[in-house]
């Protein structure tokens, strides 16, 4: 038998591991990676014995239905997509002789009810005087800066003081620390992520103090090894003290954004701040917002021409 005949008979899952080897290994993030291995797993546990040249339609569709009794339909589409790939290459490699991803459907359970993902104004207000900012650099004063500046978790993880520029009342957001594996310092997430956010002067007054006397390359906020829920529900009892949403620390950073786009700040100034890679990000990720501000504007615009006269 050829070795093109061994790998068609090889078992869907072993390829997949290898395909993820190949061309996935080092060319993605540690965390992209973990995914693409869970989804490995699932193919273990759900195709354990399928063959490459025995993946057609009928079988694919099933494993698709499979994994949707456990998941949601974004993930089993997120899910799809991961295969997909793999599944082309086997195609044009020849060990399937058509692509059994064409006209997949998409199923998944229902939707858990979503939880707000962010505070209004006055919410906010409510949350911050809620805080003890006492003389170290404590969780408390993550939340504060993460609500003044929109960043990541892992980015505010991996600040330092040398990092800040008081002078031009900046922040050079240029690395990210790798708090799921604790391998320290890491790049961010993509190009555009590297940037400096502007910080408002009482933001500044607070943090020169804070950071009086530190290391300046030593990031202030780790402490050992770090877990976010540790935050999360420091986060969670200052919301529950004040009778707010309980809301995380990611949805600080909706927080800020929602906030910037309420008061007339552009989607391409709110992109900028909070380092997405695109204006099309920012869009998806805030489009109940958008749509309510056009809203505003077409009653603003109507209001306007109501009051022209001929």
């Amino acid at each position: 038998m050829n070795n093109n005949q061994n790998t068609k008979h090889e078992l869907f899952h072993e390829y997949y591991a290898r395909w993820i080897k190949i061309y996935k290994e080092g060319a993605i993030r540690q965390v992209t990676m973990q995914k693409y291995v869970m989804t490995q797993q699932w193919l273990s546990k759900l195709i354990p014995s399928l063959e490459i040249c025995q993946l057609n339609r009928t079988a694919y569709q099933q494993l698709l239905n499979e994994y949707a009794k456990f998941h949601e339909r974004q993930t089993t589409m997120d899910f799809h997509h991961q295969l997909k790939a793999a599944i082309i290459d086997a195609v044009d490699e020849g060990w399937i002789d058509r692509d059994p991803t064409r006209k997949a459907i998409i199923k998944g359970r229902t939707p858990r009810e979503k939880k707000q993902k962010f505070l209004n104004q006055f919410e906010v207000h409510k949350l911050l005087a809620d805080l003890k900012l006492g003389p170290e650099a404590d969780w408390d004063w993550m939340i504060l800066l993460i609500a003044k500046t929109g960043m990541r978790f892992s980015e505010a993880l991996a600040l330092t003081p040398a990092d800040f520029d008081f002078m031009h009342q900046s922040l050079n957001v240029n690395k990210t620390w790798d708090y799921k594996n604790d391998q320290g310092f890491m790049p961010t997430k993509n190009f555009t992520s590297n940037r400096k956010i502007q910080l408002d002067w009482q933001t500044v007054i607070q943090f020169t103090e804070l950071l009086k006397g530190l290391p300046e390359n030593e990031p202030f906020f780790v402490h050992g090894k770090v877990w976010n829920s540790t935050p999360n529900k420091r986060l969670e009892r200052h919301c529950k003290n004040v009778n707010i949403p309980i809301i995380t620390i990611h949805g600080l950073r909706h927080t800020h954004a929602s906030l910037l786009l309420f008061a007339g700040v552009s989607i391409a100034s709110v992109a900028r701040r909070l380092g997405h890679a695109s204006m099309t990000t920012t869009q998806k990720t805030y489009l109940h917002i958008i749509a309510e501000l056009e809203n505003k504007d077409i009653d603003l615009v109507m209001r306007s021409l109501s009051g022209l006269s001929s």
